[in-house]
């Protein structure tokens, strides 16, 4: 299925989508509402307005990058986690480096407690949106409290004219250990389902595209037996059985970032996409160059160091062709 399309030079009929986190894209002012106070002038890691300018251009740098060997388009569809607010956002779409790809975004305002969002980015010129609304995931701590976490984005739009839903998550964490924290992650694939089947219950034959920071691996039961069912395909399964990997902890990889797509979109059919392939956006420049960090990803803070990198995941990106 793969093969003859990474032989291939750029191709007319590529169109990437990608997906990125983003790593703590705060501004530098205090959000009262929000545990910010870290990424301030005066907060632990004395976050100010030139490594806050310094951050969204080499962001948008990566962005304007993800599927350039194939495409003639920057991304389609950019999915982004860990963005503070609106300004952010807008301030990344309008950087150096996509400010003239004429990129549009949709972002809400989630209830997580740190104050970071999901948003998505499209290019106006290969996406129409038609709406968006979020879902929030309700989760309860150990003592019966409120657990607040991001909620679930869905955006309905035409791609090339061919209408396409896209499901942005970032799902809750593995802070407190992986096996502690699993069944939070089981009920956002429960919930990604209940969106999945209202989308189906209005369009026949969905043409469906889940994103996302899912704090676990493709082979994690959260996504391997609860989200990717028989109607879906991830084809992150087959990158992290070669090794790939989008974030290291402890020296172990793990691809948490994922796009995994409706199995409709493994049929050509004219004028209408396909799935082609997948890549995780590796690149040595994205990459701690020394140390016993090296080849990990470079970062912007590592603690309360300032480093001056990117962020601590990889993006991904994967190859739609237009038949």
């Amino acid at each position: 299925m793969f093969s003859f399309f990474k032989e291939e030079g750029k191709v007319n009929h590529a169109y990437t989508i990608a997906f990125y986190n983003l790593e703590n894209l705060f501004d530098t002012k205090d959000d009262p509402l929000t545990l910010d106070d870290d990424f301030t002038p005066e907060g632990k890691k004395h976050w100010n307005y030139k490594r806050y300018k310094k951050k969204i251009k080499r962001l948008g740098s990566v962005i304007a990058q993800l599927g350039a060997e194939k495409s003639f388009h920057t991304p389609a569809i950019v999915g982004v986690v860990e963005v503070e607010n609106r300004n952010v956002v807008n301030d990344l779409v309008h950087s150096k480096h996509l400010e003239k790809h004429h990129y549009d975004f949709v972002h809400y305002d989630s209830p997580d407690e740190r104050g970071i969002d999901v948003a998505l980015l499209y290019k106006k010129e290969l996406f129409e949106l038609l709406s968006s609304e979020t879902f929030t995931l309700y989760l309860e701590s150990e003592n019966g409290d409120r657990d607040f976490t991001r909620d679930i984005l869905l955006v309905k739009g035409n791609l090339n004219g061919e209408l396409v839903h896209v499901i942005i998550n970032h799902w809750p964490s593995r802070r407190d250990g992986s096996d502690i924290t699993e069944e939070k992650r089981i009920k956002a694939a429960k919930l990604v389902l209940e969106i999945v089947g209202k989308i189906n219950a209005e369009t026949e034959n969905a043409k469906i595209i889940v994103m996302g920071d899912f704090n676990d691996d493709p082979t994690s039961n959260s996504v391997k037996e609860y989200l990717v069912n028989d109607t879906f395909y991830n084809p992150m399964e087959r990158l992290i059985n070669t090794g790939k990997g989008t974030l290291s902890h402890r020296k172990t990889w793990h691809l948490f970032d994922q796009i995994i797509f409706s199995k409709n979109f493994l049929t050509i059919e004219p004028n209408k996409h396909s799935f082609k392939y997948a890549e995780v956006f590796d690149k040595e420049f994205l990459k701690v160059w020394k140390g016993k960090l090296k080849g990990s990803p470079y970062r912007t803070y590592i603690g309360k160091w300032y480093k001056g990198g990117f962020s601590d995941h990889f993006p991904v990106y994967v190859y739609l062709s237009k038949n």
